[in-house]
């Protein structure tokens, strides 16, 4: 079964539109699109009987900061780095912007739900017109990008082989109808990793433990915390997730 979430903006839907973000313009919930992404060679489709790595980027990011470490963590897979819609900065000759998923670096209580529903929905559809139904994807995400790589299995997790969260957050799921999934997925038992720096300056300790402590209850988590570590992404966190992902044969080859 491949249960697809309901149009996001339908009338029915109206309820998941929040209030005004003081941070950027729009309303925290209302229905974004993904138009800009970056392949890996071939176009994503060098080595198409391995899952494609769908890599999401953080706040004031752009797609190419997630391509650049694809090398180092999966040099055997083919990838597609996506663009967040929301814009902080716009792209500028050799620069390529700064973007957002969300309405806010680190949205909280029903912002944050609806925003990640949002965006997760946006994410969804970009894959569902342009990726073939039976290639495997595989969420990989860092921060903002990693808590969108989660939430996609609250949308839609029959689609998603596993998913990969650097320094990444979960929602509440307070707000009805922007986790449709969840039981579902606690039944899948689909594959996570969840990585971060106990050093985090970002994230507070108590929402990293919070997203560890979910996952655990919905999904078949590898959890690891790296001492010495901030805000950012290891070369010890990116072979170990190397070597996660071949034991749930993500990734083929010697590396």
């Amino acid at each position: 079964m491949d249960t697809k979430p309901q149009n996001h903006g339908d009338a029915d839907d109206a309820a998941l539109i929040g209030r005004k973000s003081d941070v950027l313009p729009g309303r925290f919930g209302e229905e974004l699109t993904v138009t800009q992404a970056e392949f890996s060679r071939g176009g994503g489709h060098a080595l198409p009987t391995r899952p494609l790595l769908l890599c999401l980027h953080g706040w004031g990011s752009n797609e190419r900061d997630m391509a650049g470490i694809m090398r180092y963590l999966a040099p055997y897979n083919d990838y597609v780095s996506l663009r967040a819609p929301l814009v902080l900065a716009a792209e500028e000759d050799a620069a390529a912007g700064a973007y957002s998923w969300f309405h806010d670096a680190v949205p909280t209580g029903d912002d944050r739900d609806r925003d990640l529903y949002a965006a997760a929905c946006a994410v969804d559809r970009w894959v569902e017109d342009m990726i073939p139904a039976d290639r495997a994807v595989v969420p990989v995400g860092f921060s903002q990008g990693g808590a969108l790589a989660v939430h996609l299995l609250r949308v839609r997790p029959e689609r998603y082989r596993a998913a990969v969260a650097f320094s990444g957050f979960v929602g509440s799921g307070a707000v009805p109808g922007t986790a449709p999934a969840d039981e579902r997925l606690a039944e899948l038992e689909v594959p996570v990793f969840f990585g971060y720096g106990r050093d985090d300056e970002v994230m507070p300790k108590y929402e990293l433990f919070a997203a560890t402590a979910w996952l655990e209850e919905h999904t078949w988590l590898t959890a690891k915390g790296y001492r010495g570590l901030d805000h950012a992404v290891s070369m010890d966190e990116l072979t170990d997730v190397r070597q996660w992902m071949l034991l749930h044969d993500i990734a083929s080859g010697v590396l």
